[in-house]
Formats: C-alpha cells, structure tokens, sequence
C-alpha cells in the first residue's frame, strides 16, 4: 500500500477535458514542494477533445506561469497515458452534460427529485459510471499496479466502494469538496478560524453528518447550530443546494450537522418544489445552469493570456476541489498524515455498517494511505436512515455491474426520494430507454421496454436524444 517515490510524479487525470481541472492544476501547483510533478497526462473521448484541447492548453499555461518543468500531455488514448502512473485521479461524467439533464428532467416529470447524485438520477448515474470505472481499474492493474486511484467522479461513494468490491482495487479514496466546504465556511459563525477546530466526520458521501470541538478540546457542534439558527443559513451548503434551513428540533436531538445534501431528506418537499420551479424557469434545473456556466468556462480558457483559475468556476459548484483531491495526493506521496474526509473501507469507523463497506469518514492520509478515526455510533435516527441508504446503495452497484432489474427495482424501492410503485417504475423505464447507449448491461430489458411502446414525455429529454445525446 506505500507509496513509491520516484525522481519526479506522474500523474493521469481521467476526464481531463473538465472544467474542473483548472481547479486541479492550481491544487498541484500550490503543492509541487511536496509533490514534484514530473507530468501530467490528460485524458478525454473524442466526443470531449475540443475541451480537452482548451483546457489542456490552459494547464500548460498555469503550469508555464508557476516556473516549474513539467509536462502536460494531451490525448484520447487512456491506456497510453496510464504507463507508469503514480496517481490516477477520475473527474468523468459518462454521457456527458446531456445525460445529467436526463437524470433531472424525467423524475422531475413525474413529480420526484430530479438530482445529480439523489434520487432517481443519481442512481442512474452509478449505473452509466461503474462499469467504466472498472474497465479503467482493469487497465491499472495492467499498465500501473502501484498507482493510487484518486476519484472525484459522482457519485462517488457508490462508485469507489464498486472499485473496491467489484474492481478488487483497495488503492482507492473516493473524494468529495463537500466537507472541505464545512470546514472553511463553518467557524466564522462562533468567531473561529478553520485551524481553530477540529472536525470529525462519518456517513456516506452526499449523506454524512459532522462533529465540531475548538482549540481546548470543547465540543462546539451546538455553538454551531445555534449560530446557524441566529443566521438563518447554513455556511458551508455548496453553491449548487438551495439552502432552506434545517429544522432546529432535529439538529438538537442528533446533536450533529448533517451535510448541505441532507435537505433533500429532511426537507424533502420544499426542495422538490424548488427543482421543479427551476425546472419550469427559463434558467432551468440545475444541469442546464452548469451547461450555461461550463460554456461560459470555456469560453474564458480559450484566451490566450489566461494563466490561472478564474473565479467564476466557483459558480460550477466545485469549490475546494483542488484542496480535497490534491491534499489527498500530497499526503499519501508526502507522507503528511493530514486529516481528509474520503470515502474507504469502514474498518470500524462506523459500528452501524459493517466493516468492509464504504463509507466517507475522516482517516489520517500518510504513505500507506487512508487510516479511519473512528466516530461511534450514531442516534437512532440517523442510523436507521444510513443503513437504508447504504442497502439503497449496493443494490444500485449489483445493478450496474450485473445488469439485473430486480436489483434496480430494489434500488428503486429504498431510496427515500422515490415514491415505490407503477410511477416509480415509469421513471425507471423511461431513464433505461433515454441512457440506452451508456447501458449495455441492460440492453435485453431497454429492448423489450422499446418493444412495449415506452417513450419518454419530457419534450426536452425528446429533444436531447433526437440530436444523438
């Protein structure tokens, strides 16, 4: 499990063309004393090499501006550019900007969440992302059976613990900017500074909860709630959920804070009226907004004097990616023993799941990688709710890598945001019919449901998959 060190690191971004990997090259910039990047391959589709192409040369111009020596390769050959890796990190979406569109618009269509990573949506988006992340798992374990694979793609619990139970790959940490976004916003609402505390984290990604204690060893969680309670808001909820407060009662009783993606669990109704009010407007749900900023991104990289992140890329919701995914490596190849929220193997961090489940808590990250600081048990509650999704979870993962649709029904029937019954199986139908190109496993059941006459209503989706999206 050590991390090799070597005269220089090479690192592999898979989904390179990102708008996000400006955040990225910033992150490894800010930390070259402790990981001297020798190169940096990015990699992308055909259908993606136009912003392969701009962004690529907009790395090589960040990295020419920072006076470091390093070389950043472009192409769509995966299996090229994984030769030797040291790290290999993953910020792909499989069926592009028009599939997210996809994931909202069909259950928005029927009266459900139509989310990213919750959901309806957010299960589909497993079922398109796993079986590629295991094809890349299978080419590492060929080209690079040393590196560590460092995922950022969505939904990323559900898709490292595939990696690990399916790929057989425990070089894994799954990532996500949603604690390092509570940590940076959270003190200033009790007068602190980040280095002033000390954060403890435990669930599953997109569905954890978090304690607080300050610099003499005090827990601070109820100064927080307090805080929040007095600003009406939540500091630290991502640009991208509307932040209608959570009920203070509730907060009381779990004597916790849940994460910014737990009010499409608690406040389930309210958020649901939110979506489809957007979705009505004529700025539209959310993956048509980041559709309109990503262009926009683009747009800014294409200049030729543009040699460092800009700001609106904080619009995309990516906030403090670099500082997740770029601390995780200067960690396990430094040795630095930092505290990092990843989703990995439970080991015991959370006696409600068992052991060998993922889950995303907070480990110390050295050179042998990710070690668990164990949490506790959680109050009833919230047990009883992470133990449903964790179930959710796996039945999604036995979907995606099997292809059986009675592992989707299941899904289907335990996630809290989807009504069980003849609507939800519509949703479902419909999302198998508008993703059939991402969906092989699946192609005997998309066939038979083409055969029965299921089409998809949503005039946009229509629209999308008419144009070959």
């Amino acid at each position: 499990m050590t991390v090799k060190q070597t005269d220089g690191v090479k690192i592999v971004t898979i989904g390179g063309g990102s708008s996000y990997t400006p955040e990225l090259m910033e992150g490894l910039i800010n930390r070259y004393d402790q990981v001297p990047v020798r190169e940096i391959w990015l990699v992308d589709i055909e259908e993606g090499k136009e912003k392969l192409e701009i962004v690529g040369e907009m790395a090589r111009r960040m990295w020419n501006a920072s006076g470091h020596d390093v070389q950043v390769h472009l192409t769509l050959d995966r299996r090229e550019a994984l030769k030797d890796a040291d790290f290999v990190t993953t910020q792909f979406r499989v069926g592009l900007l028009a599939a997210r569109i996809k994931d909202e618009r069909i259950p928005l269509s029927y009266g459900m969440a139509g989310q990213e990573t919750n959901g309806a949506g957010g299960i589909f988006k497993a079922l398109r992302t796993i079986p590629v992340i295991l094809d890349i798992v299978e080419d590492m374990k060929e080209l690079c059976p040393d590196a560590w694979l460092v995922n950022f793609t969505n939904p990323s619990g559900m898709v490292t613990e595939a990696v690990m139970k399916y790929g057989h790959w425990d070089k894994v940490a799954g990532l996500c900017n949603v604690p390092v976004i509570a940590m940076m916003s959270e003190p200033e609402a009790i007068g602190k500074t980040p280095e002033d505390l000390t954060y403890r984290f435990a669930g599953l990604n997109h569905f954890h909860w978090h304690r607080v204690w300050d610099e003499t060893g005090r827990e601070v969680t109820r100064d927080l709630i307090e805080a929040f309670d007095r600003l009406g808001r939540t500091p630290g909820t991502p640009a991208n959920i509307f932040d209608v407060p959570f009920y203070r009662e509730q907060l009381d009783l779990m004597d916790m804070i849940p994460c910014g993606y737990h009010r499409y669990y608690y406040r389930q109704q309210e958020m649901l009226e939110h979506m489809l009010e957007e979705a009505q407007s004529q700025a539209g749900t959310r993956a048509e907004q980041v559709k309109q900023t990503e262009d926009e991104l683009f747009e800014l990289y294409k200049d030729p004097n543009l040699d460092h992140k800009p700001e609106q890329l904080a619009r995309r919701g990516g906030a403090h990616y670099s500082d997740a995914a770029c601390e995780t490596i200067a960690s396990l190849y430094a040795d630095k023993n930092t505290h990092i929220v990843l989703t990995t193997r439970n080991n015991g961090a959370i006696p409600d799941l068992p052991e060998d489940v993922a889950v995303e808590v907070s480990t110390l990250v050295g050179k042998d990688g990710p070690k668990v600081i164990p949490f506790g048990a959680l109050p009833a509650g919230e047990r009883g709710l992470l133990q449903v999704m964790k179930a959710m979870e796996q039945c999604v993962e036995e979907a995606a890598v099997t292809g059986n649709v009675g592992a989707l029904l299941e899904a289907f029937t335990l996630n809290p945001l989807i009504t069980a019954g003849e609507t939800a199986r519509q949703v479902m139908n419909e999302l198998l019919v508008a993703h059939e190109r991402y969906l092989p496993q699946f192609a005997p059941v998309i066939e038979q449901l083409k055969q029965d006459g299921v089409t998809v209503k949503d005039e946009r989706v229509r629209r999308l998959m008419e144009e070959g999206q």
